[in-house]
This record gives C-alpha cells, structure tokens and sequence, in this order.
C-alpha cells in the first residue's frame, strides 16, 4: 500500500503537468519555462494555486483573482494520472522496475491519448519518445537487446504505413495521421512483436465501441467522420502491457 500511495502521489504531480502539456502544446507555447496562467484573466499563478487537486477544490474549481470557473478538466486529469500510478504499483508490487516502467508508460499514454482525442494530433514530440522509453524500459527488464521489442517497432511502423498508403491509394483519401505508424512502432517497442495483433484487436474494440455509443445515442455516423484512432492504440497498449497478449 505504501508503494501505491507513492505512485499514486507521484502520479497527481505528473498529472498536473500533463494538463499543461496538454493545453500548450496545440498552442504551440512553451511547455517548461512558460508560467502557468489563468485562462481567463491571464494573470500568472501562483505556487500554491499549482497544487494537484487540493488547489482546484480549495478554490472551489475559481481562480483566485477573477473568479472565472476553471475547467474540471485539470483535475481529472491529475486524478486519472494517480489512478495509472496506483494501478501501476498494485500491478506489479515486488518489482520495482516494471512498476517505474509501467507508470511511466501509463502517463505517456495518458498525455499521447488527450492530444489525440482533443486535437486528431499525434505529435513526433510524444510518439518518438515513446518509442526510446519502450526499448529502454525493455533492455533494462530483459537485461540485453530487446530483440523482439526492436523487431516490433520497425513491423509496427512499416504494418500501419503500409495500411495507410494502401487506403490511400484505393479510395484517394487520408484513412489515418502519419502520427499513427510511428505510434504503433512505440507499441512495438513496449510490447513486442507478439504484442502487436492484441494491442490492434483491443484499439478496435474500443474504437467500434464509441461508434456504437454514437448509435445507441442516436448520433449519425458517417464513413467520413474522424476518430481518434492513436487514443484506441494507447488504451489497447496499456491493456496489452498488463496482461500480455491474448493466448499467451
């Protein structure tokens, strides 16, 4: 339990920066040395109007010095973080390093998942690191070259650029962002090639599984209508992550 309240706390600070990232980064601001500020008022903030969660309830979700209301949006997002990082040490409470690696990767998912979902945007600044942290955490866990992980970043990114080129080249239209193969070569490098076909099996279930929200609420779904599909591979890379490939 004393490993959980760790990460769990640790996962309220990186969830607090991962609001941020997710704010400035569409806007093309400076993501370290820019000052937080109220998005109403401008006016910068303060160190304890910073504090994960305590500072949103503490002013009653206000800024302290316009009043405006400030988007629950932050603190779900600090709460979602602490939820992977306690998630993260449950999963794995005698191993240490797979409970850093699987922390680590559930907040890049966490931050890779928001920009997508809100901006059809998969940003190299995300999807390459991504990439580096998987065959790093897998050389440290095996111990030596992470061969099927190398081998399942170079099959992931060439499987989903070819899948792209042949849509494009069918129907003469974009089917999917360049963002999504380089994504899909991160999975890769997290999970191995074996790893591959769960984490594409997992992103469609739950890819068809807003489509059928959409019906069940009446909203009209035409083939045209973009979806989020690097959000679809993140939950299915974090599932696949924990539990392994499907009949292994």
């Amino acid at each position: 339990m004393t490993l959980a309240l760790v990460f769990g706390l640790l996962g309220l600070i990186f969830g607090s920066f991962i609001a941020a990232v997710t704010v400035r980064m569409p806007r093309d601001e400076d993501i370290v040395l820019s000052r937080s500020r109220c998005m109403s008022c401008g006016e910068p903030l303060k160190a304890w109007h910073l504090i994960p969660v305590f500072s949103w309830l503490a002013q009653r979700g206000r800024c302290a010095m316009c009043n405006a209301a400030v988007s629950p949006r932050y603190i779900l997002i600090e709460c979602a973080a602490a939820a992977i990082g306690v998630w993260a040490a449950l999963a794995f409470p005698d191993h240490l390093i797979r409970t850093i690696a699987t922390a680590a990767l559930g907040w890049q998912l966490l931050l890779i998942a928001l920009i997508d979902a809100e901006n059809f945007w998969l940003p190299d600044e995300l999807t390459l690191p991504l990439i580096a942290s998987g065959l790093i955490a897998s050389a440290v866990l095996v111990s030596g070259w992470p061969v099927d992980q190398i081998i399942g970043a170079v099959a992931g990114f060439a499987g989903l650029w070819l899948i792209a080129l042949a849509y494009r080249r069918l129907l003469g239209r974009e089917g999917m962002g360049s963002g999504d193969p380089i994504l899909f070569a991160g999975v890769g490098a997290w999970v191995g090639w074996q790893g591959l076909p769960t984490t594409l099996l997992w992103a469609c279930a739950a890819g068809f599984s807003l489509v059928l929200t959409f019906l069940i609420t009446r909203r009209r779904v035409a083939a045209t209508d973009r979806l989020p599909f690097g959000t679809f591979l993140a939950i299915g890379l974090w599932l696949t992550w924990l539990y392994g490939p499907l009949g292994s």
